[in-house]
């Protein structure tokens, strides 16, 4: 099994490393929980190195006087154990052992990474009794967290309050010391580790206290591993040191859900999904020794717990007897207590769970208790925790709670289950608890939790859809009925982006009776085999009545809508949506129906009718599903129409409003809206946006729904000059698009022309645009105000000399824009017209393309397409010898250059400047995108400023930005300092002072 994660900790213990190496000793506190991999990380970190002192505190092994010394010294115990600290009679105090330990540190220097040295300092691995201990990392046994694995949790140097007093080193002036290093590896710096420093003896922390203060220019590095650094059997002194400002501190974390299914892997446990690692994550804390025991413990049997919203997974057997023998000294009312507690989940209030308690107590035993006390007994054990004033009470780790869950009897677990759904209020919590009592099938309660579950699909809650359906067909003894149930909850999982394995799903389906929702949901299942899929809703549409059944008509008309939408085909797509709605306006099963039905007929040319035809919308935050739904339609029809102000305004509502939508609408609002901040010049934003739909479908094992995000993320990183960026995500576009499909291969073609043309080679933009030739009769790709690429064609063509072919390019849409009346379509066409007329050496009607293009850009928002355009009028006119009318075109491309920061473009406006014999002009601030106020900051942290300074508290920007509020407060503490100010107001202040001009987000028009 491969190491996992703990890049950030690595790294951070490498960079100690090297200043050690440097001669300037360093101390490092690891610090972390049971289990959580500390000495896993230690043991990666040293796997390489060849002088390691090592030595471990045993619980048992505590009072044993100069035993940890003895350890790291290489030598065998001679303590006499008793506590008295004679160390066997070695040494008369700790002073005196520290000054052995500071010789053996002096002579493993001078050894600098050899086998070792008489002394007995450090011994080689190949020497004879050597051990884990020895050189060559840790692994002594005993540990409950060597076998753990690491994760990718950042780590954080924290400052202590005070540094120690670090008195003079006066007995190492004394000492000899090699004037010149031992041959081999001279700069080789010396590892002293000390695990598990809890359980060291008290002489051993004084003598290394007494060592590490006298180091001065060693090459030491010295590691302490413990639990918690205010653990009191440290030592004070050691304490000060190891949390002293000058030391460095690596606090661990448990493992990410990525980590854990890397983890999983590494174990031979495969399909652990994003949704279950999740889960996994949330039932351990990532705790990596936890991790390993449940996954060897269950294997695939873990899975199916975790794939079951209502399964508790189990506890590791060890860490479950712990708590069992705990529940085992408490009283019957505590017992009672703490069970009921786990029957109504990982927390409640202590009210209902004594309630719930009662069936479990005899009448006189409850007379003779209360909650209180039983809850007092409960918390001192630790089963349980509370906080005065606060009526919850909760189990202090989700494996507490499981554990004790898991102990259960069926007989009392169903009679809690019982209890429970007579106390509870919720409907929806009254029926799970009734089914998880339930001992067999039931039809009537399969009814009423199918029927609750159509109801919570018809309000888009998916996955408590799915949860209520699937239990429903666990009830249910009639195989027609179990399998309509099992169908439905199939269909909101997979809404709910909860679906960990299609192909076994749709294998499963596969078995069931031949019918409408079959076929239908075998072709949802099989949307990138177009060709199948449509093959199996036609067979579903045939067996269907719409007058009949109207669900299922619009939904088998949803699915046709959005086949013919990834073909980009977008009058069909238009018209089966359309009737999606009209069959089952409330009720299509489609998260973005309305959406589907706008952009279908923006497609086929109709955006600004469709426009006037949507009529008055509400508020994002007053809005239904549907109205949404309709100001997520709006705002990208907005964009396509070139209004990027209302569509930034209408598409950032809605997505500040869809938090509880699906997956996949949430996915699609980032992305609509990071599309319409790019073509508005709000760079960064559209970063923070594209990365954050990114996850989104990764988190729901739903990669395949952002491969526009990808092309727009390889677009944005392009023009930025981050060329690898680019290339990484139209790698991941590029290997969709060998599937064959319309959409793929264009988001690929799409992304790695961008890149192609802003490294400045039109070879490469003609070899990914070559693809779109022969797609684009099958579909609406050259529709003005989508994603343009005749222009880039046609350039490409222009600068290797083909002006045939980039007519035959170009041409059409110069049709097509014209025919709209579509400014922003006519400005590029414009600016590649004068391109090409330019190269033929038509100079009166390049001149002439290029005076069109700037009477477009006065309609047109978009600050890049006007800055292109500026620029190859500017190239232009400094070719034909007219530098002053050039120099005006290249300031004005240069101003929004700078204000975009788009570096490749840029350089090149730099450059025909130069040509013209017209330097930089204006201060040095004035010249350099990225050196004044938001420019200091990072595309994330200029988000998280512009919503503090529009007066959200942290915890509104973390819900907005769909991070953690200690996210938000890690980029706050980077903020303040880089614009120098030291509250919100002045943050505000400081993003004001920027003015328009200076924000890189810059949307407007041109001086």
């Amino acid at each position: 099994m491969e190491f996992v994660g703990r890049t950030d900790s690595l790294a951070l213990l490498a960079a100690t490393r090297e200043r050690a190496r440097a001669g300037h000793p360093q101390r490092v506190l690891v610090e972390g929980p049971a289990g959580i991999g500390k000495t896993a990380l230690i043991r990666r970190f040293l796997r390489d190195d060849t002088h390691v002192l090592y030595g471990a505190g045993e619980e048992a092994e505590s009072e044993l006087a100069f035993g940890v010394l003895e350890q790291l010294l290489g030598r065998g115990g001679s303590g006499t154990g008793d506590g008295t600290g004679t160390g066997g009679g070695r040494w008369a105090d700790a002073h005196a052992a520290g000054a052995a330990l500071l010789e053996a540190l002096d002579e493993a220097q001078g050894a600098s990474g050899g086998s070792g040295s008489d002394g007995g300092a450090a011994r080689d691995a190949d020497a004879p009794g050597s051990d884990d201990r020895a050189v060559r990392g840790p692994g002594a046994p005993g540990s409950d967290d060597r076998a753990a694995r690491g994760s990718g949790a950042p780590d954080t140097f924290v400052p202590a309050t005070s540094a120690p007093d670090t008195p003079a080193r006066d007995t190492r002036d004394t000492r000899d010391t090699p004037d010149t290093p031992a041959p081999g590896t001279p700069d080789t710096p010396v590892a002293l580790v000390l695990d598990d420093a809890q359980w060291a003896d008290h002489l051993s922390l004084q003598a290394l206290a007494f060592a590490v203060r006298r180091l001065r220019a060693d090459r030491v590095l010295v590691l302490v591993v413990v639990r918690d650094a205010e653990d009191t059997r440290l030592t004070a002194g050691l304490r000060r040191l190891f949390t002293a400002d000058d030391a460095v501190r690596v606090r661990l974390d448990g493992l990410g859900p990525a980590e854990l299914a890397e983890l999983g892997g590494g174990l031979g446990v495969q399909g652990l999904t994003a949704q279950a690692a999740a889960r996994l994550h949330a039932h351990t804390a990532g705790n990596p020794l936890h991790v390993k025991a449940l996954l060897e413990q269950e294997g695939a049997g873990l899975l199916e717990a975790l794939g079951e919203p209502d399964v508790t997974p189990p506890a590791p057997k060890s860490f479950t007897a712990l708590v069992l023998a705990k529940l085992a000294a408490c009283s019957t009312a505590a017992d009672a207590l703490v069970c009921a507690a786990a029957v109504l989940g990982t927390h409640c209030t202590a009210a209902d769970a004594w309630e719930v308690a009662g069936a479990d107590l005899l009448d006189e035993e409850r007379g003779a208790a209360d909650v209180l006390t039983a809850l007092e007994e409960a918390v001192h054990t630790g089963l349980l925790t509370e906080t005065p004033g606060d009526p919850v009470i909760r189990f202090p780790h989700p494996l507490v709670h499981a554990a004790v869950y898991h102990q259960l009897g069926p007989s009392r677990r169903a009679a809690l289950h019982l209890s429970a759904a007579r106390t509870v209020r919720d409907q929806a919590h009254r029926l799970r608890h009734r089914a998880l009592a339930a001992a067999g099938p039931d039809p009537e309660l399969a009814a009423e939790l199918a029927a609750l579950g159509r109801r919570f699909a018809a309000e888009g809650a998916w996955a408590i859809a799915a949860g209520q359906l699937t239990a429903a067909a666990r009830l249910c003894p009639d195989p027609a009925v179990y399998e309509q149930y099992t169908l439905e909850a199939v269909e909101c999982a997979l809404l709910a982006g909860d679906v960990p394995d299609m192909g076994e799903v749709a294998q499963r389906i596969a078995q069931f009776t031949p019918g409408g929702w079959r076929s239908y949901l075998l072709g949802r299942l099989s949307l990138f085999d177009l060709d199948r899929a449509e093959a199996l809703l036609t067979d579903a549409w045939h067996r269907c009545d719409p007058a009949a059944e109207p669900l299922l008509g619009a939904r088998i008309a949803g699915q046709f809508a959005a086949l013919h939408g990834s073909m980009s085909h977008g009058a069909e797509m238009a018209e089966w949506a359309d009737l999606a709605i009209r069959l089952a306006p409330d009720d299509t099963a489609t998260d973005m129906i309305r959406v589907l039905r706008l952009n279908g007929l923006a497609m086929s040319g109709r955006a600004p009718q469709t426009l006037d035809a949507l009529g008055p919308l509400p508020d994002p935050a007053l809005a239904t599903p549907a109205q949404l739904e309709e100001l997520l339609g709006r705002g990208t029809l907005r964009e396509w129409t070139g209004d990027l102000t209302g569509a930034v305004r209408d598409l950032g509502g809605v997505f500040g409003a869809c938090h509880g939508r699906a997956a996949s609408f949430r996915v699609v609002a980032a992305t609509a809206l990071a599309s319409a901040e790019y073509r508005a010049g709000r760079w960064d934003d559209a970063i923070v946006h594209t990365d954050l739909a990114l996850s989104l479908a990764a988190d729901t094992d739903q990669p395949h729904i952002a491969l526009y995000c990808r092309m727009l993320a390889a677009q944005v990183h392009a023009v930025r000059g981050a060329f690898a960026k680019a290339q990484a995500h139209a790698r991941v576009a590029r290997v969709y698009a060998a599937g064959g499909h319309v959409n793929p291969a264009l988001w690929a073609a799409l992304a790695e022309a961008h890149l192609a043309r802003a490294q400045g080679r039109p070879e490469e933009v003609l070899t990914a645009l070559g693809p779109l030739l022969a797609l684009a009769p099958r579909g609406d790709l050259e529709e003005p105000g989508t994603v343009p690429w005749a222009d880039l064609l046609a350039e490409a063509w222009a600068a290797l000399g083909d002006e045939k072919r980039a007519v035959q390019a170009l041409a059409p849409y110069e049709v097509l824009a014209t025919q709209r009346g579509h400014h922003g379509a006519l400005l590029v066409a414009a600016r590649a017209r004068g391109t090409l007329e330019a190269a033929r050496g038509d100079t009166v009607a390049a001149e002439r393309a290029f005076r069109s293009g700037l009477k477009h850009a006065a309609h047109v928002e978009a600050p890049f397409d006007r800055a292109l355009l500026h620029l190859a009028y500017g190239g232009f006119l400094r070719r034909a010898g007219r530098r002053t009318r050039a120099g005006e075109q290249l300031r004005t491309a240069r101003d929004l250059l700078v204000r975009l920061d788009a570096p490749p473009d840029l350089g090149r406006c730099e450059r025909e400047l130069a040509a013209c014999g017209l330097g930089p002009v204006g201060s040095a601030a004035e010249r350099e995108p990225r050196t004044r106020g938001a420019a200091l900051l990072t595309p994330q942290e200029l988000a998280v400023a512009r919503l503090v300074a529009s007066g959200l508290t942290n915890r509104q920007v973390a819900r907005e930005l769909v991070i953690s509020v200690k996210t938000v407060e890690y980029h706050l503490g980077r903020i303040f300092p880089k614009l120098g100010v030291d509250s919100r107001t002045r943050l505000t202040a400081a993003l004001a002072a920027d003015g328009p001009g200076s924000g890189r987000s810059e949307s407007g028009h041109a001086p």
